[in-house]
């Protein structure tokens, strides 16, 4: 993201929103690195990186795009890939990441600049790993959070509904109440882990039936292929990760 975004001009906030994400990012690299360290790595002089760790003024739109979507990528995917854990038998435990919510707030500002599209009306997401990083793109793109479940809310009437048979022959379907998402609104799907896309298969199809228009779908975590081939045969829309696994 520069000046523009896919040929739209930024506003004034969506400005103020890059400059301030780029602050977030340079105090968290700030924590094991020394000022002449920070230089080393963004290319900006020490005394620019600490005027801009302690707030006293905000990085310019250019280096604000520099650190969140070059310099702040690789960070923070070393930082995931340092907090992810998995097993023999393929089990990955995401739980160091998704219950630290000042960082999914990074990594949304992060794939933010990823994904370069348009803020979201919602960003719809699969109850319940998902929910925190849901929080933190909505936070990002100052829009609503909405969040498909597998049972329905006995105090709503009206549901969006998306059923689907596993390969293993169990069927599983998610429920969103149908206030959640108006018909011509847009929406970015997101996850903490893609794996099979059975999920992001079931979130695209409740946007569908919503008669929303998908913007984008965002997993923190890719496992394999599968389910990122799956998810890209379902939408033209952009599908990105931050970090993948065999």
């Amino acid at each position: 993201m520069s000046e523009t975004s896919e040929g739209r001009d930024l506003t004034r906030a969506e400005k103020a929103r890059l400059q301030l994400h780029a602050v977030a990012v340079l105090r968290t690299l700030k924590r094991s690195r020394t000022y002449d360290e920070l230089s080393d790595l963004t290319g900006f002089p020490a005394n620019d990186c600490n005027r801009y760790v302690n707030g006293h003024v905000l990085p310019g739109i250019d280096r604000a795009r520099e650190v969140v979507g070059e310099v702040g990528r690789g960070e923070l995917a070393e930082e995931l890939r340092r907090r992810v854990r998995t097993d023999d038998e393929g089990y990955v435990d995401v739980s160091a990441a998704v219950y630290d919510q000042p960082f999914l707030d990074l990594v949304a500002a992060v794939a933010v600049e990823e994904l370069g599209i348009d803020p979201p009306d919602v960003v719809l997401t699969a109850a319940t790993d998902g929910i925190t990083l849901a929080a933190a793109f909505a936070s990002a793109f100052d829009a609503r959070s909405a969040y498909a479940k597998k049972s329905k809310e006995t105090a709503i009437d009206e549901f969006i509904e998306s059923r689907e048979r596993l390969q293993s022959g169990i069927e599983i379907t998610y429920y969103l109440p149908a206030s959640a998402i108006d018909p011509g609104e847009s929406v970015l799907v997101v996850d903490d882990l893609i794996r099979s896309g059975e999920t992001q298969a079931l979130l695209l199809d409740i946007a569908d039936r919503a008669d929303a228009e998908v913007l984008g779908v965002f997993a923190m975590i890719a496992v394999g292929r599968r389910g990122i081939d799956r998810a890209r045969e379902r939408t033209d829309a952009p599908v990105e990760t931050l970090v993948g696994f065999d």
